[in-house]
């Protein structure tokens, strides 16, 4: 159907709506260029013979003679090497990487590609060695076959650790070749679309790998239309009750709209050509998977889910999506809040759009897209969109640049990550691109995960930055470091060399950047400063044998080291230091080496004197000693401290029921500890105040605290009664004596009736006015 003035993609709206050709969920997916829509149309369904007809269509529009002829001899190995081997539907096993190379040849991927493609199986289950790919069709397809490859050897299994480190290695071959996960995605869209042959677990199992980690992957790198497909392929699996059910009702719905998107369309059809607006106008739907989600999350029935039809406009300039987009808000209400300008500030995969959703007739919401027709081959194709495989004298297209940023992002997460499951916690996040888009004080756009805090900013503007930020501010005033960031947003960190990441940071990160940084920084810290504390415990523990410290070159050193598999002296002491090993046992061993102990009377009075000698305690050793919150322990109270595994020794007050059951349950592990004189300062002590509920009390209280040369870190206030109200806070004093000045300080306020010190769920050391 043609109009003057205005372009109508293939036959049009009105049409797709009478016979809905252009609303169901696998023609979504196939509005690509031609190429495009041609493999993913004849990769829908499984071939019954082999043939290249179609591959050979589609390559012959865009490669030289001499590549399509390559790509056949490829395709002539693969058949002979998978001779009499069939998939589970019974199909030829051949008609996989047909239809898996057709995916790609839609994308435009070059040769060697296309070879890798047909050939990505001949290794994992023929055998054939590395070795004779290369000789017959160069380094490059041996390369990528032998990375595809060696991810399919590591098949996925349920295992979490097993998932995770397999993916890990399939991120460090795409970082090394694109080509290598597109291959890949192309591989798992068309093991997707033919999972009706596989047993219902492994297809449960398939499709919940696939949702986890390959659509966020095709959507990472701008592959909606894989995505979009991905996500509803997997719904259909994974809850196929569920899927019919919406199948049907979107069906309904759709022939219950039909009046109301014809109405539109014949509106915008009269609109944008009258203001000298050529463009396509198509319909769109949103994929079952979406509106499932929508359900789900909003908890609203699907009558509820009113947004589920749009309108795509491509016309041909920029100015143009503005333009359209003008008049259109003219011709209908626009809904408030809901207009996205994905042109001037790009998605993450370097999606660009303009979106605004228009109340139409009858009050039905309608989504409207306005985009230029690269921009639509980007949105549809991402990386691929247009794909000529990079060399070093080619310049990178910008989506490719964000690519190249994404993956390099990535891989500083697996360079400071050394567990597998933690890596793949991180990569999930940073994998879903729902951004924010802040700015620096110079005014440059930062793309961060929705949800992030000024600690995601510092680590995405640089390492340093992150590990001695102190303090934020946003939109030019201060801020904690845990507040959301919202779009728009100007944000400034101030930084310390005093400063360093603490562990409640991880509460609040968000990226996965940030949050491997953290641990990384964590971990360094945490050894050193285990090793260091190790040697004090084990240094005691000999002391009390009257045995001095061991150099270095002490055998003793060498068979604790083979017998315990430790990686070195310093890891022993580690271990000692984070509770993995007990400092007495360890010593015991240096004793075999050493003359028979004295036993005379004044030998055991120099033993005992050197047992009871206490670890001195300073409060700032860091992650090897910690206060615990139950009772938070300041200097001047008496304290004892047990050895925790993984964690080091953690300090208790000697009342504290907590440590006492503890230590009732495992004595071996409690050592006796008093307070170094030379302390650290600035502990945290909880206090509650209960005082009458008057005009400016708690300004004179914070005034009060603020002379005693104290801090309030944290305060909470609720009502009392109706006379009087209660303050919880945190302040910041150097020893129990300073707690005292300022309880003396509080007590100088009128109004406060009750001063009390906390400790866990008790109250001590009450003072009443």
């Amino acid at each position: 159907m043609g109009f003057p003035g205005l372009r109508t993609a293939s036959s049009g709206l009105l049409s797709a709506i009478k016979v809905g050709s252009r609303f169901g969920r696998r023609a979504k997916s196939q509005q690509n260029s031609s190429g495009a829509t041609q493999a993913l149309t004849s990769a829908g369904t499984e071939p019954e013979q082999a043939s290249i007809t179609e591959l050979q269509k589609i390559i012959s529009g865009y490669m030289p003679k001499k590549d399509v002829a390559r790509v056949k001899e490829a395709y002539k190995f693969s058949d002979q090497a998978h001779l009499g081997q069939f998939r589970s539907s019974g199909a030829p096993y051949i008609t996989h990487p047909i239809a898996v190379t057709e995916i790609c040849a839609g994308w435009k991927l070059d040769a060697d590609a296309l070879m890798a493609a047909l050939l990505h199986d001949v290794m994992e289950d023929q055998g054939i060695p590395k070795t004779e790919l290369a000789e017959k069709f160069g380094t490059d397809v041996a390369e990528l076959v032998d990375g595809l490859s060696k991810l399919d050897r590591l098949d996925f299994a349920t295992k979490a650790q097993q998932q995770a480190e397999s993916f890990r290695k399939m991120l460090l071959a795409m970082a090394r070749d694109l080509r290598v996960i597109l291959i890949k995605l192309a591989d798992r869209l068309h093991n997707m679309r033919t999972l009706g042959a596989v047993s219902p677990e492994k297809r449960r199992r398939i499709a919940k790998e696939t949702l986890d980690i390959y659509a966020p992957i095709a959507n990472r790198l701008g592959l909606n239309a894989v995505y979009r497909e991905l996500q509803d392929l997997c719904f259909e699996a994974m809850y196929p009750n569920r899927y019919s059910v919406l199948h049907k009702a979107v069906l309904a719905a759709r022939g219950n709209r039909r009046e109301v998107l014809t109405k539109i369309f014949d509106s915008v059809r009269a609109a944008l050509p009258a203001a000298g607006i050529e463009a396509d106008v198509t319909g769109r739907e949103k994929t079952l998977w979406g509106i499932y989600r929508k359900m789900t999350d909003q908890k609203k029935s699907f009558s509820d889910v009113l947004d589920i039809y749009g309108f795509r406009v491509i016309v041909h300039t920029l100015p143009e999506c503005y333009l359209a987009l003008g008049i259109l808000h003219q011709l209908y209400r626009p809904v408030p809040g809901k207009f996205k300008d994905y042109v001037a500030i790009p998605k993450l995969n370097g999606y660009q759009s303009l979106h605004t959703t228009l109340v139409g007739p009858y009050g039905t919401p309608i989504e409207f897209q306005f985009r230029t027709r690269e921009m639509h081959n980007v949105a549809e194709q991402g990386v691929a969109a247009h794909w000529i495989y990079k060399t070093d004298d080619v310049s990178l297209s910008d989506i490719q640049k964000k690519t190249h940023s994404a993956l390099q992002s990535l891989l500083d997460i697996q360079s400071q990550t050394g567990d597998s499951g933690e890596f793949l916690e991180h990569v999930k996040v940073d994998l879903f691109p729902d951004a924010v888009y802040v700015f620096t004080p110079n005014g440059k756009i930062i793309s961060l995960p929705r949800g992030a805090t000024p600690v995601d900013f510092a680590y995405s503007i640089h390492t340093d930055i992150g590990n001695h930020a102190v303090a934020c501010k946003v939109n030019g005033e201060y801020v904690p470091l845990r507040t959301e960031l919202s779009s728009g947003d100007t944000v400034e960190v101030i930084t310390s060399e005093a400063s360093r990441p603490s562990a409640h940071w991880l509460n609040f990160a968000r990226t996965g950047r940030a949050r491997s940084e953290i641990r990384h920084y964590l971990r360094t810290v945490r050894y050193d400063e285990s090793v260091a504390f190790g040697k004090r415990l084990l240094t005691q523990s000999l002391h009390e044998l009257q045995i001095d410290f061991p150099d270095n070159d002490d055998p003793t050193w060498d068979k604790l080291i083979k017998e315990s598999g430790a990686k070195s002296r310093e890891e022993i002491l580690a271990d000692i230091g984070l509770g993995k090993r007990l400092a007495a046992v360890v010593a015991r061993r240096f004793t075999a080496d050493h003359p028979l102990l004295e036993t005379t009377a004044a030998h055991i009075d120099v033993v005992s004197a050197a047992r009871a000698a206490p670890i001195l305690i300073q409060g700032n050793e860091g992650q090897a000693v910690s206060l615990a919150p139950c009772c938070g322990p300041l200097p001047g109270d008496e304290i004892v401290a047990g050895i925790r595994v993984g964690t080091g020794l953690v300090v208790h007050t000697a009342d504290c029921p907590v440590a006492m059951r503890a230590k009732e349950r495992e004595p071996d592990r409690w050592i006796d500890v008093a307070w170094d004189h030379n302390h650290a300062k600035h502990f945290l002590a909880r206090i509650d105040v209960t005082a009458l509920n008057e005009r400016g009390v708690l300004g004179k209280i914070a005034g009060e605290i603020a002379q005693a040369d104290s801090n309030i870190t944290n305060v909470t206030m609720t009502d009392d009664t109706s006379e009087a109200f209660l303050l919880s806070m945190t302040v910041q004093v150097d020893d129990r004596k300073h707690l005292a000045k300022v309880f003396r300080a509080i007590r100088r306020v009128p109004q406060v009736r009750r001063i009390a010190r906390l400790k866990g769920n008790h109250q001590a050391n009450a003072a009443h006015h």
